[in-house]
């Protein structure tokens, strides 16, 4: 399965695209992840938020084999 990842620098957002197909019907917050989720509960996308600050710690952590994002 292949992913498109977008980075809006401004925002500082790293945008996951799941699945294209599906409508949006809510979201779960899960501190700086946000999952969105079809009408059946499938996820489409999720964004990462401080993308810069979270997205080299995830990286150094997965490298441990661990996580911890303060």
């Amino acid at each position: 399965m292949a992913y498109k990842i977008k980075y809006d620098e401004e925002a500082d957002i790293l945008t996951i695209i799941i699945e294209e197909k599906g409508k949006l019907s809510y979201a779960e917050e899960l501190g700086d992840i946000v999952v969105h989720f079809s009408e059946e509960g499938k996820p489409l996308f999720m964004e990462i938020l401080r993308a810069s600050k979270i997205v080299p710690l995830m990286v150094e952590s997965l490298a441990k084999k661990e996580i911890t994002v303060p």
